[in-house]
């Protein structure tokens, strides 16, 4: 996720282009860069925020009345000055991009570049596009850039000047956001709306599959072949923070409409045509084998997380694993070894017990694999192996789509060891890969159906107490609804194994106590089935999550959120979406700031 900004027109832009970044920061801030053109091709890139680049740029005025900007969240190459953008292709070629997303065939692409001549200066997918339209190009930009467009596979959005088409940018999208802004006399470019606001609220929406040609006078749309689009100028009528919360209300409800995209980018070019592959898990395939067990370190939503991987990893990779609080673990003597792996989960990458833990763990010799969402952060350099989320900025405190992200990992990485070791079989495994693959639709599908969350809400914001209560992979997701309500409303909540609500919990529940059960097709579903009876039979409203085609349950609860049918381990990446949208719901109808909830921070890194 990251953040692109260009500008046409008749103004010196290098103030406009670095204003657009720093109100596209929030989309990558592990580096950035600008390319100012005027006859000449003057680039400037710099590891860290956008402000190391404004002072690397200078106060004093340049001339350049067109220009492309960049905001980078790396995925491809580590956070070095060379994977920054814009990145440009062979020396004195003239072409430069600026690209947001993935380019899953990038490798074939390379090979194929780099046998014609083409030389490489970072370790990015995103250059194939920059030596693509190099290699495509034959005096016009536009030709060059839809022909390049058509061998690119993936999800992406980018943006490309040449020095020998002065006055002309041309950009292209597919999956990934690019909006134009529309001025006299001039045109702006950008991932989102943020980026121009200052300058003009008058835009322009691209749509997937299409190319977009910026000139001074104005913005021409075509389709992959060629054809002429016509599109109408929109007005929007935000103010620049609303914009950056791109017309929702809150972060938090932005974030939580992200997550299809967040689990698209998170699987983005490890899932290329069946194929799977880790790229950061620094382990041999033999040391897979002789793996003993697995422990899961982390904390809050993270933890949570970490239990749906060792459910998953015991299912399909048959590997004995546990999950265990950081700031708990950190302080035992727990005896593992060189046959242990020890995977460390974070948003941060700075969560002090976390990083407490991790240390620990490989002092008494196992080797750590740090999941994260930010690249650079200290687990990356505490960890023998680091895969990353690609979740993008969540400002909102409370955790939705880094968890979401996190368990999409989970899949991945014991699918990637399962078939390693032999406990699961090419066709099952195949069969897998291809749900996981089509989880950002079922997630979008998930989340259009708000509209049923609305009335409980309504219903139940007043309460104070609500239960939650889980089996097997539906545990973890009880302990992440609970904690999300919690967290955001304030409610006193428990959540527990639903065959343990009859050792304690039963004692809490009296007449129309709200109690949310995980109720999702599994082997153990009757047993579900029979704690939501105990339940009723107390007196309390059952919000059941389940699976579509389940109405026998509408007998059993006042209220069912209904999610799409898929293979029992992954209802976990659906199932936490409708209690994030209950507890939103629930929060805001009681008047409370759900971006930044009392007592919390974002980060935790002291004890």
């Amino acid at each position: 996720m990251c953040g692109i900004v260009g500008y046409v027109g008749s103004r010196p832009c290098k103030e406009l282009l670095l204003h657009g970044l720093e109100r596209l920061e929030y989309r990558g801030y592990d580096s950035a860069g600008i390319c100012l053109m005027n006859g000449q091709v003057d680039i400037v890139r710099r590891v860290g925020k956008v402000s190391a680049l404004r002072e690397a740029v200078g106060t004093s005025a340049h001339p350049a009345t067109m220009g492309l900007a960049h905001t980078r969240w790396a995925t491809h190459g580590g956070v070095i000055e060379s994977n920054a953008h814009p990145i440009e292709a062979c020396e004195g070629s003239g072409v430069t991009v600026v690209h947001n997303g993935i380019i899953e065939n990038y490798a074939t692409l390379r090979r194929e570049l780099s046998a014609a001549g083409h030389e490489y200066h970072s370790d990015t997918d995103s250059e194939v596009i920059a030596h693509l339209i190099e290699e495509c190009y034959s005096g016009d930009l536009v030709e060059a850039v839809r022909a390049a467009y058509a061998r690119l596979d993936g999800h992406f959005a980018f943006a490309a000047a040449h020095r020998e088409s002065p006055g002309v940018l041309v950009a292209a999208r597919r999956g990934c956001p690019l909006v134009v802004g529309v001025v006299e006399g001039e045109m702006f470019m950008a991932s989102a709306i943020p980026a121009f606001l200052s300058q003009t609220r008058k835009v322009q929406y691209v749509h997937d599959d299409e190319i977009v040609v910026a000139r001074p006078g104005g913005a021409t749309f075509l389709s992959g072949d060629g054809a002429v689009i016509d599109r109408g100028v929109d007005e929007v009528d935000w103010d620049e923070e609303a914009a950056e919360k791109q017309g929702y209300e809150t972060f938090m409800l932005k974030e939580i409409e992200e997550q299809p995209d967040a689990i698209a980018e998170t699987i983005g070019e490890r899932l290329y045509r069946g194929r799977l592959q880790l790229d950061g898990l620094q382990l041999s395939d033999q040391q897979i084998r002789d793996l003993s067990r697995v422990v899961f370190l982390a904390c809050g939503t993270s933890y949570h997380a970490g239990l749906v991987g060792r459910y998953v990893l015991e299912e399909w990779a048959r590997i004995p694993s546990e999950s265990d609080i950081a700031s708990e673990w950190r302080y035992r003597h727990a005896v593992i070894d060189e046959r242990t792996l020890v995977i460390a989960v974070a948003q941060s990458g700075e969560t002090i017990d976390t990083l407490a833990a991790m240390k620990e763990a490989r002092a008494r010799g196992a080797h750590v694999l740090a999941v994260t969402n930010v690249m650079g952060s200290q687990m990356t350099r505490e960890c023998d192996s680091v895969l990353y989320t690609r979740a993008g900025l969540e400002i909102g405190v409370a955790a939705t789509k880094t968890f979401t992200a996190q368990v999409t990992l989970m899949y991945l990485l014991a699918l990637r060891l399962g078939l390693i070791r032999g406990t699961i079989d090419a066709t099952r495994a195949r069969a897998l890969l291809e749900q996981v693959r089509g989880l950002p639709d079922l997630a979008r599908r998930t989340l259009g159906r708000r509209h049923v969350v609305e009335p409980i809400a309504d219903r139940y914001f007043r309460n104070e107490f609500f239960l939650y209560l889980g089996r097997n992979m539906g545990l973890p997701i009880a302990l992440e609804g609970a904690l999300k309500l919690k967290e955001i409303s304030y409610i006193a909540t428990d959540a527990y194994a639903a065959g343990e609500m009859k050792h304690g919990p039963i004692a809490l529940l009296e007449e129309g106590t709200p109690v949310v059960v995980i109720a999702t097709d599994s082997h153990v579903y009757e047993k579900v089935v029979s704690n939501l009876e105990e339940v009723r039979a107390r007196g309390a409203h059952v919000i059941a999550v389940a699976t579509e085609g389940n109405e026998a349950i509408r007998e059993l609860a006042e209220h069912v959120l209904y999610l799409p049918r898929t293979e029992p381990e992954l209802q976990a990446a659906l199932a936490v979406l409708p209690l994030q949208q209950l507890a939103y719901a629930i929060a805001t109808r009681r008047g409370l700031d759900v971006d930044k909830p009392r007592n919390l921070a974002k980060t935790v890194t002291v004890e």
